[in-house]
């Protein structure tokens, strides 16, 4: 069917190559390209000998001309970019300079501020539509499965739909007393920024983990959350009708936030280069090389992720709530494909979004967050490969 280029070969992309393979129908041909080869070329080793035929290639995502020949080299049908947030920009102007689609899963942050919003991307909107290709953001799964999750209850459920909650909880357990469950450096600048949620047309800041509720999770039970920004936040409220307030939740563990408190009380969270025996170091930097790979937890996480969004609006005039989530396995998911559950749910979507932008059933000139498309093939999607979604009518709601 086609060719995918694949930048990236952390916790994410492993899974989204596992699961391109396990779809070689679509995914025919596929190269995994990052700055180090050689985790590229262990990765193609251990999955070779399927139908997908697999070629590895060293590039630096900061260099746009290195990408732009790597492009011109492959003649990939869409690149899926698995790479840093930071990278963003680089990989889109390369897309852009050999009109080929592009597909992502975090949105871009500058490196010097721990700062993320759409507005960078959707700058590129007019340029990708004159070029004639399609930009997908955040098809991960928060953003990504929650913006569809959104689109499909617009569209099945809801004449208006007024409140969302977006819940991500992880109850699984790596036994360290601390580790983060994806790049650190991403994770402790996203939980140590303010928070924010967006009601009645306007923003609302709050102070970082300053609003916690307790939330019963179906099969995790009570869990401690606490209200953070969230990407997806800033294009739902852009994108569904009827909306007043949409808050985005994640759950923590006081083991983890005492933690991170005290790296927060000492400097090490911070991202302000400090001279450390005459060399400029970046404290997070820093931590992030003492921490546990992520990719190293798979083996010993136990447990379960829930994450899902409650909608509350209005259907034939009468006053309705929906809850629509996915439980997944983080034990399960380590047999399937040597990952823990949160790569997982940010691989699978990911593969899906560059399956249904490959096949046409996605495109539209321009840049698109996951909201704007048809929700129904990719809830198809999610069911066919691996992460099966669960809907309440009577849920418990967030105060």
């Amino acid at each position: 069917m086609g060719k995918c280029l694949i930048i990236g070969c952390g916790g994410v992309a492993s899974v989204a190559i596992h699961k391109c393979c396990q779809n070689s129908k679509v995914f025919t041909e596929i190269m995994i390209a990052s700055r180090t080869k050689s985790k590229c070329d262990a990765l193609k080793a251990k999955l070779e000998g399927g139908e997908t035929i697999i070629h590895t290639a060293q590039v630096d995502a900061d260099n746009v001309e290195q990408l732009i020949a790597l492009i011109n080299d492959f003649k990939p049908d869409v690149v899926l970019n698995l790479a840093l947030p930071y990278q963003d920009l680089h990989i889109m102007d390369a897309c852009l300079a050999t009109k080929t689609h592009y597909i992502d899963t975090a949105n871009y942050e500058p490196e010097d501020t721990a700062h993320f919003e759409y507005s960078w991307q959707w700058a590129y909107k007019e340029r990708f539509e004159k070029a004639g290709i399609t930009a997908l953001l955040g098809s991960g799964f928060d953003p990504g499965v929650t913006s569809v999750f959104s689109a499909y209850a617009m569209k099945h459920q809801f004449d208006e739909i007024n409140y969302i909650d977006i819940l991500d909880a992880n109850a699984g357990d790596h036994g360290y007393p601390f580790a983060t469950n994806f790049n650190p450096e991403i994770n402790i600048r996203e939980v140590s920024a303010k928070g924010s949620y967006w009601e009645n047309g306007k923003w609302i800041e709050t102070e970082p983990m300053e609003i916690k509720r307790v939330y019963n999770f179906p099969q995790l039970g009570e869990k401690d959350m606490y209200l953070l920004h969230h990407e997806e936040l800033e294009s739902l409220a852009l994108n569904i009708k009827g909306i007043k307030r949409i808050r985005f939740f994640m759950t923590f563990g006081q083991s983890y936030l005492t933690h991170l408190k005290c790296l927060e009380n000492v400097g090490m969270t911070s991202i302000k280069p400090i001279e450390f025996e005459g060399k400029q170091i970046i404290p997070l930097q820093f931590l992030k090389a003492v921490l546990p790979d992520p990719a190293s937890l798979g083996p010993r996480t136990k447990g379960k992720t829930n994450i899902g969004c409650i909608f509350q609006g209005k259907k034939d005039g009468k006053d309705k709530t929906y809850y629509l989530y996915n439980v997944c396995d983080h034990q399960d998911c380590y047999k399937e494909v040597e990952s823990q559950a949160i790569s997982y749910t940010t691989g699978v979507p990911a593969m899906i979004g560059a399956m249904l932008v490959m096949t046409g059933a996605w495109q539209k000139p321009g840049v698109h967050n996951m909201e704007e498309f048809d929700p129904d093939p990719f809830m198809e999607a999610l069911n066919k490969w691996g992460l099966p979604w669960i809907e309440s009518f009577a849920p418990e709601l967030v105060e």
